[in-house]
């Protein structure tokens, strides 16, 4: 399973990612966790001490691996660098390893956007294209609110697109847009998660603003996961009604895919 979250900021894409992660993790598969948000969240989502997450440097702030992979320095606009680096064992070497799982932080170019053609932001996509084409990984992608990190041949090689979204116009606006960006690079499976539901009344809302689009499921509003949030820990082991919402949604989304 290839699976990218994403959202507006705020509506809880991290919790879900982690939590799709460590309920792979305990069916005794192996996965490859990505952060591939600038505002790099998902490592105390898991679980990761703070103290162990505060030493994990993000793959575009390595400049030493990124000019002996590429070829030349970060930074450079239009230089001469390699379109195929070798990153096939970054996930041993550099990834960290955790209940299980292996965490990667993707960070962000300092160059530009994620679509400048720098040696970090090439790195960084052949990373990806790697992790959801060609390994055998479970891969769950924690990604910002759009599909920039992705390119046609890796979008389309995605098993699902989950946006989460939050009762509010905003954020189903936001959905609507990264459905038609997906479909625009050959996504079949987009699937909504409605997050900090708190009645019939947000699930309604969410519901007659979905369009094309299909409810995966929802999560309630709980307390327990913001205790976690507060306290550094995963909402994994301490909101277990979440978790339980959470697998519901695996489910669907697996016998939607025939998987």
């Amino acid at each position: 399973m290839k699976i990218a979250v994403t959202g507006k900021g705020g509506v809880g894409k991290t919790t879900l990612s982690s939590v799709l992660s460590h309920l792979y993790a305990a069916e005794g598969r192996k996965v490859i966790a990505v952060d591939a948000d600038p505002d790099a969240n998902l490592a105390s989502a898991l679980g990761v001490p703070r103290e162990v997450a505060a030493k994990i440097r993000p793959i575009a702030d390595m400049g030493e691996l990124i000019e002996e992979r590429m070829g030349t320095k970060p930074g450079t606009m239009g230089g001469v660098f390699k379109l195929n680096p070798k990153v096939e064992d970054l996930p041993e070497e550099i990834g960290l390893k955790f209940s299980g799982m292996t965490l990667m932080i993707m960070g962000k170019s300092k160059a530009a956007s994620s679509g400048c053609y720098c040696p970090e932001n090439v790195l960084l996509r052949r990373l990806l294209r790697h992790l959801v084409v060609e390994r055998d990984e479970v891969v769950i992608v924690d990604m910002e609110a759009g599909i920039e990190h992705f390119t046609r041949g890796t979008a389309d090689s995605v098993d699902a697109f989950i946006v989460v979204v939050e009762p509010g116009q905003r954020s189903m606006q936001t959905a609507g847009v990264v459905q038609e960006m997906a479909k625009g690079l050959g996504v079949k499976n987009v699937f909504v998660v409605a997050n900090k539901v708190r009645g019939e009344e947000d699930l309604a809302f969410i519901k007659k603003n979905l369009g094309a689009m299909q409810l995966a499921g929802h999560i309630s509003f709980n307390n327990d996961v913001m205790e976690a949030d507060i306290n550094g820990a995963a909402p994994y082991g301490h909101s277990p009604k979440t978790v339980e919402e959470i697998r519901g949604i695996k489910a669907v989304i697996e016998k939607t895919l025939n998987v």
